[in-house]
């Protein structure tokens, strides 16, 4: 139970906050606009969110979102880039992987995971239209044909439900229109050989039916020498395609169906490690680093084939909206191997470095089965009293497995296979309450249970200990209550208080570790914030401060002094920050747009200790054991500042328009693991993107060249801590041509 004082100490930390808010920002010059602004002064247009299933101003919605959709997005993606790619694109929010393109980790308010096991789950969930995407193999689908990309910070364990108490991104595709033909196609090409094709199609099949087929192709040449065999250009390239088919049956105002498919390949390399990237004793990359160049000798490689479906049916009553939300993922097959040490010479002082042991590895996953089903229904009242409630169920089969090689002939030495069955239901609701024309008052309910059964099916080569066999059952009942406030029409105060909840998760067994259960975690979050409109439009602020308490939180150890990963639970993790999204034209051809977060974090467990790194100067007191204490650090990937901004200056010309746009992301230093050392605190990371180019006819074609990470910044953003200061990089500078068509 929280103590009283504690919820008034936060209060009054989130009133005082507030207070000063009003102080700096100009709401009260957007309070005093009584005339309309001269006719040609630009606007922002309205966004509308579904942050609450509903669609919604994202002024009126209670909590801290944030919306990636048209041009930003699609610069991101435009060199080809993965899902990585939106790390500090918003406030708060970074994602990255120690498995490339594939397998990525989110974290939001500098709260996630780093599990990189084949069974690992995330307090960030992914939900790509209307079905979450719970296995991290799933999250990686490519960005195409997109409406938009919305970012929910702080705990959705209410409407949402699954594994949701850091937040949500939520995607979702341009959908079907029974109109007319349309679509687009961009085709672009860039350095390293790297192309990139994506296009949609929209076609009326009838009065009633609709269809729209969405594809993505892309490629990139391998450009990484290896230095050990002598092959020029053998590594880090890719190839990657993406199908997607909608149908939409709309017969009549009072029903639709919208029906969708899908499916991913990926082949190319896997993640090129760099043995003894890192200086000893700083946390600069060694002298005469060459990311040209790999000494790997052992096989890199990876592939991932993964389909699915969903059917989203919806039935307009009288007094209520009905929706059934169906949906099926799967993974057909999954293979990542790599030279884990990142080098080659055995006992040598030559490049790349001493090497004390070799590591070759290989995770894979034979067979992922996914269904979810939802039935929701909501009110449609026209009165102050709205509502709206469902239940939920969710059944996943998971098998995968891990390998070790003899790097000198191939052969395999290890193997560890195992399976994971997790069902899971859930009940919510949610009331909505006009107190008056200015205050609304919003709250919700949910009931969770979640069940999860292990087994290690086979193992050889490798000493297992027990338990190699484990059941988890938890159930909980999750709230949150908010109250919006409409200052004027354009400014809009909120404030929230709101609970999450992430089942038991479960590691597999690997050499000299059992299997390894976390417990299940909880987190009670306070945030309050206000959203305004400015200048007539012109501009447009949202500002939201916060403070979080996990409970104990799961976390992931991994590496030390072999090649592990179990999972432990803390007592506590403390969370505060602030969050800030503006944009604006600040002048009828510039448009501007400013983004920023600062998330604070510490692990509060004074007895909590973990294995220490092989080759690294640790920071952290040491126990008797040989062991770090982590209490009081931040938690690992978990940037305290990020920073983006972007600007777009265009040129009016007869039958066109020129225009230049630039995007920058900052995040600060982060902790690579768990334990802090010099090495593992990776510097922090500034990238930018540029594009120029000309766009005519309305906007139907566009020709533009760009670059991405224009500055060819390089910076160490992951690392494996039990062998040597091996890590890897950030992706390489980009540059290239790009055409665009609608029609």
């Amino acid at each position: 139970m929280i103590k009283k004082s504690n919820i008034h100490k936060r209060l009054a930390r989130t009133h005082g906050a507030m207070l000063a808010l009003s102080a700096v920002l100009p709401i009260g010059s957007a309070c005093a606009q009584t005339a309309a602004a001269p006719t040609a002064a630009p606007q922002l247009e309205t966004v509308v969110v579904t942050a609450q299933r509903r669609k919604e101003n994202i002024r009126e919605v209670p909590v801290s979102v944030s919306l990636l959709r048209d041009e930003k997005l699609d610069v991101l993606v435009s060199g080809g880039q993965d899902i990585r790619v939106l790390a500090g694109k918003v406030p708060s929010l970074n994602v990255e992987s120690s498995n490339g393109r594939t397998f990525p980790r989110f974290y939001i308010r500098g709260y996630g995971n780093t599990d990189f096991s084949t069974f690992a789950s995330q307090p960030v969930s992914l939900i790509y239209d209307d079905v979450v995407q719970e296995n991290p193999i799933l999250k990686g689908f490519p960005i195409f044909d997109l409406a938009g990309v919305e970012v929910l910070r702080g705990p959705q364990g209410t409407l949402f439900g699954r594994n949701t108490p850091a937040g949500v991104v939520k995607f979702e595709s341009e959908k079907p229109k029974l109109s007319k033909i349309e679509g687009y196609y961009n085709v672009s090409v860039a350095s390293h050989n790297t192309d990139n094709v994506d296009g949609a199609v929209n076609v009326p099949l009838s009065k009633e039916w609709a269809m729209r087929v969405s594809m993505l192709r892309q490629h990139r040449d391998n450009y990484v020498d290896n230095s050990f065999t002598g092959e020029k250009s053998a590594l880090d390239g890719y190839n990657e395609h993406a199908e997607r088919v909608q149908f939409l049956y709309a017969p009549n105002g009072a029903f639709n169906a919208l029906f969708n498919v899908h499916q991913r390949t990926t082949t190319g390399s896997s993640r090129l490690f760099h043995a003894n990237l890192i200086k000893p004793g700083t946390n600069d990359i060694v002298d005469g680093f060459d990311a040209g160049q790999s000494y790997t000798n052992a096989k890199n490689f990876q592939y991932l084939t993964t389909n699915g479906g969903s059917a989203r049916l919806s039935w307009e009553l009288d007094s209520v909206k009905l929706f059934s939300i169906t949906g099926y993922e799967a993974v057909d097959k999954y293979l990542s191997r790599g030279d884990i040490d990142g080098g080659a010479n055995i006992g040598k002082a030559t490049a790349p470095g001493f090497i004390p042991f070799q590591v070759e590895s290989a995770a894979g996953i034979s067979g992922v089965k996914q269904y979810t089903q939802e039935f929701r229904v909501e009110s449609k009242n026209a009165g102050p009293l709205n509502w709206q409630s469902g239940v939920y169920y969710f059944n996943e089969d998971a098998n995968g497995y891990t390998d070790g090689f003899n790097s000198d002939n191939g052969a395999l030495t290890r193997h560890v296979a195992s399976s994971q069955k997790n069902t899971a239901w859930g009940a919510f609701g949610s009331v909505n309450y006009a107190i008056n024309d200015a205050f609304t008052v919003r709250g919700g309910l949910r009931y969770t249970k979640d069940k999860k059964d292990f087994n290690t099916v086979e193992a050889f080569g490798v000493a297992l200990l027990n338990p190699r066999a484990i059941d988890e059952s938890k159930q909980k009942v999750n709230w949150d209550l908010s109250g919006s406030y409409k200052y004027n029409k354009d400014v809009n105060f909120y404030a929230r208080i709101a609970t999450g909840f992430r089942a038991p998760s479960i590691a597999a067994a690997t050499e000299g570790m059992p299997v390894t259960v976390a417990d299940a975690e909880t987190i009670i979050s306070y945030e309050a914030g206000v959203k305004a409109d400015l200048m007539n439009r012109r501009a447009r602020v949202a500002f939201s401060v916060y403070d979080f308490e996990v409970k104990n939180q799961q976390l992931t150890v991994v590496g030390g002094t072999s090649n592990v990963n179990h999972l432990v639970n803390a007592a506590k993790t403390k969370g505060h920050g602030v969050e800030l999204d503006l944009e604006g034209f600040v002048t009828t051809s510039l448009k501007m747009s400013l983004g920023g977060s600062y998330n604070f974090t510490e692990i509060k467990d004074a007895s909590l200790a973990v294995g220490r790194c092989g080759s690294c100067t640790v920071t952290n007191p040491v126990n008797a054991a040989n062991q770090v204490l982590i209490d009081g650090n931040p938690l690992p990937q978990a940037p305290k500042w990020i920073v983006n901004a972007t600007a777009r200056y265009s040129i009016p010309l007869a039958d066109g328009e020129m225009f230049v746009f630039t995007d920058w992301a900052y995040r600060s230093k982060i902790n690579l693991f768990l334990y802090e050392a010099l090495e593992y605190s990776a510097k922090p990371l500034l990238e930018g993107g540029l594009r120029v180019g000309y766009t005519w006819q309305g906007g139907k074609y566009e020709v533009a060249a760009y670059g991405r990470n224009i500055t060819n910044t390089q910076r160490v953003t992951g690392a494996i801590d039990f062998n040597n200061r091996t890590g890897f990089l950030n992706e390489p500078r980009i540059w290239g041509l790009q055409f665009k068509g609608n029609f």
